[in-house]
């Protein structure tokens, strides 16, 4: 480079520092000041030699993310501090323990974390990549601000992607709208969130992203001039009433709008609500909700509200600390128009979120909701049965979604994400009241666990010491939370009946004269084509190899010892051929969605699934529904630009599926009869009734009995059991 280029380069350094100062949303004292200069200092020195593929030098990257977390984000110093430095262990010769030697444990401990983010490889794999995810996320609980910072980063590299190939671009904007978006949105930074979705359309559908915005740029001046004949019938109400208020139109994001046409299938000039009207007031803390109520008051004398589309945020703050009224009116010309109505403060808050709440909370004291949203996370990051893949889905799963306000029968009030059902609320008030959740209520009419929750219900949890989780609760919960408790009870359950199979099974096989060594279960997980010897003594416990079935194993043993002479010259059986014959005995089925439908699909040719693979369903626009393994090279890609077309697929082992039977009863009339029947049900560990109905005709009597078993033998001995009842004449299959 020139002299008189790297003479313009140091101007420009200078004159980035002090714009960096000036634009700090907090008053920097001077000990800050100084702080941030020895940072400034120090990456200038460390990066002195870089430069980005634009051919600009590699230090006004980190002085770009330390604007964003000066102004945008408004966190303090020591995240300036961070910020300029975010880089400098990773890619120059400094040290940790240097950066904790200059500038102390806070700033070395957040660089840390951020440079354990950049190390994580990417190669395409969704597990892996989820894996990272996770790492991330537990960064989490050492420091918020390592987060923010990485998604300041995040932001300043998107914007200046232009200059990378293709296919890096992609890569990078996928994971983008895959986890940064969502973090930063769960965390309050709307603006930055709405940024990068935007950003993350313009790499991943560049055309759609095009076509977009030139639509809104073309309708921009009939847009402003409709906003402005709005907000000028509204602004003279309010100066009437002497309230000091800043009226402002914004145009809708193109990833929302694009989200919209998606959602109803409409072009773009069919998406009513484009843009949204902003009312920003002043007023002291004191006043402000009546303030907020009395503009909603003078808004909607002008203009009729959609009922259904009020939100009110000031009573209830989101979890990030939002706050805010939102109505939607019928403005002129027939059209919607989204009314946001917030004070200064709820204005920042909205803006700078997680920051701004410090401003205006003490110092010292936490933030109620970031504090519980880094518990629930804290709750699935300690569940190591989770999968890594499982987690970032349901994290995201909770991420996006908005949320409805539930109340107990004591008048708490809780958050739970929209869609949340009567179980996810049980385990949301406490793990142990989820496991033992017999029944719910909600406004004092029982219903089902999956009865889906609104806002304003109130839901009260049933429990009994005997209830316990059964395998379709999965399909009943819908958080991350409630699904990871559910998962480590059904397997904590699968061990104790495995245990008590196992002590069945030794006894069982002693009176075959037969006993359990290393070899037995060999061969008998291989005759009964299972895959692990837990799922063997599972079997046996849940009564599904019972005694005819180990009678034909002892056949088969003695057999085999006869046939191992005449076959001796014959070539042994290759076990990994085993394998395969085992898989696909044990996982034959393939279904579909919570309801487990059978569909017509194929294996995709990029992963190749195998039965017992975790895959997912993708709805193609031509070949149906194709197969892909969860760690498919395309599944990141698919999952980002394609969420609405993924359809949830599992394997099933169809020896443990459940089956429903119905009994018919028929008898004498005695007292007690009913009793003695519904005991006899009840007390079969593996079994469960679903409907029971009992008439007494002049002495006779009839029953009809619905129960779920897992097989024919379990079936046969509930049968057999019942007529050895007292008074029981008949028992038949319908």
């Amino acid at each position: 480079m020139t002299e008189a280029a790297l003479e313009e380069e140091k101007k420009e350094l200078t004159k980035q520092y002090k714009q960096l100062l000036k634009i700090s949303y907090r008053t920097l004292s001077a000990a800050d000041k100084k702080l941030i200069r020895s940072a400034f200092d120090v990456a200038v020195d460390a990066h002195k030699d870089q430069r980005r593929k634009s051919g600009e030098a590699y230090i006004f990257h980190p002085i770009a993310v330390a604007k964003i977390v000066a102004s945008e984000i408004g966190l303090d110093a020591t995240s300036i501090a961070a910020a300029l430095l975010h880089d400098v262990v990773e890619d120059t010769t400094y040290t940790l323990a240097d950066l904790e030697q200059l500038f102390g444990e806070s700033v070395a401990r957040i660089v840390d974390g951020l440079t354990k983010i950049s190390k994580m490889p990417y190669d395409g794999d969704v597990s892996l990549q989820a894996e990272n995810f996770r790492k991330m996320l537990l960064t989490l609980n050492e420091d918020i601000r390592v987060i923010i910072i990485k998604i300041a980063d995040r932001l300043h590299n998107m914007q200046t992607m232009d200059p990378m190939p293709a296919h890096k671009q992609v890569k990078i904007a996928s994971e983008t709208l895959y986890i940064y978006a969502p973090l930063a949105h769960r965390i309050g930074l709307y603006n930055i969130k709405t940024e990068l979705e935007d950003l993350g359309l313009k790499y991943t559908e560049p055309d759609v992203y095009r076509d977009i915005n030139s639509k809104i740029k073309e309708s921009k001046e009939e847009q402003d001039a409709y906003i402005t004949a709005f907000s000028k019938t509204i602004k003279d109400s309010l100066n009437a009433e002497k309230l000091e208020c800043e009226i402002k139109g914004r145009p809708k994001s193109i990833f929302s709008i694009r989200r919209k046409m998606i959602a109803q299938n409409v072009t773009f000039d069919e998406v009513y609500d484009k843009f949204a009207v902003r009312i920003i007031y002043k007023g002291d803390e004191e006043n402000e909700k009546f303030i907020a109520w009395k503009i909603y008051s003078i808004v909607t004398d002008h203009f009729r509200p959609n009922p259904i589309r009020l939100r009110d945020w000031i009573s209830s703050p989101k979890s990030t600390g939002y706050e805010a009224l939102h109505i939607t009116v019928m403005g002129p010309k027939g059209r919607w128009v989204e009314v946001q109505i917030r004070s200064e403060r709820m204005n920042e808050i909205a803006e700078k979120g997680f920051a701004a709440h410090y401003k205006y909370k003490n110092e010292d004291k936490d933030d109620g909701g970031l504090e519980d949203w880094l518990n629930k996370l804290q709750d699935t990051l300690e569940n190591s049965d989770i999968s890594a893949v499982d987690f970032v889905e349901e994290f995201k799963l909770n991420l996006y979604a908005k949320e409805i306000f539930v109340f107990t029968p004591k008048g708490d009030l809780y958050s739970l994400p929209k869609g949340a059902t009567a179980l996810d609320f049980a385990f949301h008030i406490h793990t142990e009241v989820g496991l033992h959740t017999r029944g719910t209520k909600v406004n004092g009419k029982l219903v089902p666990l999956s009865h889906q929750v609104k806002s304003g219900d109130q839901v009260e949890i049933i429990t009994s010491e005997k209830a316990k989780p059964s395998a379709n609760w999965l399909d009943y919960a819908t958080t991350a939370r409630a699904r990871s408790k559910i998962k480590s009870s059904l397997k904590d359950e699968k061990k104790q009946i495995a245990a008590e199979g196992k002590v069945i099974l030794t006894r069982k096989l002693k009176s075959l004269k037969i006993s359990l060594d290393e070899k037995t279960i060999n061969q008998l997980v291989s005759f009964f084509k299972v895959k692990t010897s837990l799922d063997l003594f599972y079997r046996v416990g849940a009564g599904i190899i019972d005694n005819p079935k180990l009678k034909d194993f002892a056949a088969s043993r003695s057999n085999a010892l006869m046939s191992f002479f005449k076959n001796r010259i014959r070539k042994p059986t290759n076990p990994e051929d085993i394998y395969k014959e085992e898989i696909t005995e044990k996982f034959d089925q393939l279904v579909f969605g919570k309801e487990e439908e059978k569909l017509d699909y194929k294996m995709s040719n990029c992963c190749n699934p195998i039965p017992g693979d975790d895959v997912f369903g993708f709805v193609t626009v031509n070949e149906g529904i194709k197969v892909h393994k969860v760690n498919c090279p395309n599944a990141l890609q698919l999952q980002s630009n394609y969420n609405y077309r993924i359809i949830q697929a599992k394997w099933i082992d169809s020896s443990q599926r459940e089956f429903k039977a119905e009994l018919k009863i028929t008898g004498i009339d005695a007292v007690g009869l009913v009793n003695d029947v519904t005991k006899v049900v009840s007390n079969n560990l593996h079994i469960d009734m679903k409907s029971v109905h009992f008439d007494s005709d002049d002495g006779v009597f009839t029953g009809r009995i619905t129960v779920v078993v897992k097989n024919k033998s379990t079936l046969d001995n509930l049968v057999q059991n019942i007529k050895k009842i007292n008074g029981i004449d008949k028992v038949t299959r319908v």
